[in-house]
């Protein structure tokens, strides 16, 4: 048995091939499945079903139509009321592929129909725990919905144990969340791999004999989490549509400044500091590359639902449009280049300062530091004087932004970008500080006391 991870680091996620070297299985795929359709072709095998741990809350799921383009049994469990054709499936079932025996195994918690799936070849096992078993933690038990969160932690705590108890000790873990993924309810471990045997040594949750301390623990250290996974399980439920992956032709000069004018969303992917020396007036900063968070931070800091026009470099377009769709942003607009400013050449433009922490020792006291890290972060340790109003929150809470010059951060000066060029388009007067908040302190600026 040979397991193959897909990687979603922009979401945190992970997918998995499983095969015999000769027929497979498709575990929790993402929406763009060209990447698995690749993965498979260079396995040299053939896919006889795709399952799926959950109905996801935190992406698209590209599963219904991956097993349509393979002919493959599509495995939901039996309890989720969907309306398209599947190969229904529930606790304690098994399904062969090929060499393989796939064990159903119900671990209620992340949400009350999730199934872990534990993979046999007759010598090794692995078990696909999808958002209930962790490394070193659990997937979140709150993203069904506020009243049902405890009544999902209890299970979560008896859910892994059972699947601990069922599985091999050396069998492989592989969970789809945990790897920076908001469907954790911890911070991730920085593992890569795992096993049973060392999950039943190190997590919380196999190691805590005191179920009621658990839940109050994991219920406390429950954090903010993207506002659109409001819309991933309805159009889960529903049964995606394939993304649209195509850059669309540039926009002409003319339409991207009458969007702009109009107040409509205009997105730069360019660096964050370039975007502060100079960018089209209105448009907002969402720098495009490795370990950003572009997706997440954009589909939980817009309004939901309302047209985009990407403006970038052509490969950062393209990237893009591919990261949106798998939270289904899908067919945005397009202004391809490498300056703005010469996309829309009669349009205004705009910037603001880009500093580092020196340069925040000598601003004036009546101006504001804005801190728009989440509310738990500012908690936990924050600069002395700061104001909070979390990046999420930043569009419905303007109104309880100070007025005056503003000096935005974050963790690291990604978010505060996002935040300034929101402010600017506004009409706020703001500085960027492109630092990492853990240098804050070193650099001379007075943190207030720990709040816990």
């Amino acid at each position: 048995m040979e397991v193959i991870t897909i990687e979603t680091p922009q979401l945190g996620d992970r997918t998995y091939l499983v095969h015999d070297g000769e027929v497979g299985l498709v575990i929790d795929p993402q929406r763009d499945t060209d990447r698995i359709d690749k993965a498979v072709s260079d396995a040299g095998v053939r896919i006889t079903h795709v399952a799926e741990t959950h109905i996801h809350n935190d992406y698209v799921t590209g599963g219904l139509q991956l097993a349509k383009d393979h002919g493959a049994a599509y495995l939901v469990n039996a309890a989720d009321d969907v309306p398209y054709s599947r190969q229904p499936i529930s606790d304690g079932e098994t399904v062969h592929a090929g060499k393989l025996t796939l064990k159903a195994v119900a671990t209620p918690g992340h949400t009350h129909h999730h199934l872990s799936y534990i993979v046999t070849d007759g010598d090794q096992q692995a078990v696909f725990s999808g958002g209930s078993l962790l490394y070193g933690s659990v997937g979140r038990t709150d993203l069904v919905s506020e009243e049902d969160t405890v009544p999902l932690t209890h299970p979560q705590y008896a859910s892994v144990r059972r699947l601990a108890q069922e599985a091999d000790k050396d069998a492989g873990l592989y969970p789809t969340h945990g790897f920076g993924s908001f469907c954790s309810s911890g911070p991730a471990s920085g593992a890569e791999s795992s096993t049973i045997g060392e999950q039943l040594r190190d997590n919380h949750a196999l190691t805590d004999p005191d179920e009621d301390h658990f839940v109050r623990e994991l219920i406390h250290n429950l954090t903010a989490y993207p506002s659109y996974y409001a819309h991933m399980a309805p159009i889960n439920m529903a049964g995606p549509t394939p993304p649209n992956l195509e850059v669309p032709g540039s926009l002409a000069a003319d339409e991207l400044q009458s969007r702009l004018e109009q107040g409509e969303w205009v997105v730069d992917l360019r660096n964050r500091v370039a975007f502060a020396n100079t960018h089209l007036s209105g448009s907002v900063s969402f720098e495009y590359g490795d370990g950003t968070k572009f997706t997440a931070f954009l589909g939980w800091g817009l309004p939901w639902n309302e047209q985009l026009t990407l403006v970038g470099e052509r490969r950062d377009v393209e990237n893009a449009i591919r990261d949106l769709s798998r939270i289904g942003i899908d067919n945005p607009d397009a202004a391809i280049g490498a300056a703005p400013e010469e996309l829309a050449p009669e349009a205004p433009v705009s910037s603001y300062d880009s500093v580092s922490w020196k340069e925040v020792q000598g601003k004036p006291e009546s101006d504001t530091i804005l801190d728009v890290r989440r509310s738990d972060e500012f908690e936990q340790s924050h600069i002395e004087g700061a104001v909070n109003v979390p990046l999420h929150d930043l569009l419905r809470r303007m109104d309880e932004v100070p007025a005056g010059r503003l000096w935005v951060h974050c963790g690291s000066g990604y978010r505060a970008s996002v935040a300034a060029s929101l402010l600017q388009r506004d009409g706020c007067n703001v500085v960027h500080i492109d630092a990492k908040f853990n240098d804050a302190e070193k650099s001379g600026l007075k943190l207030a006391e720990n709040q816990h």
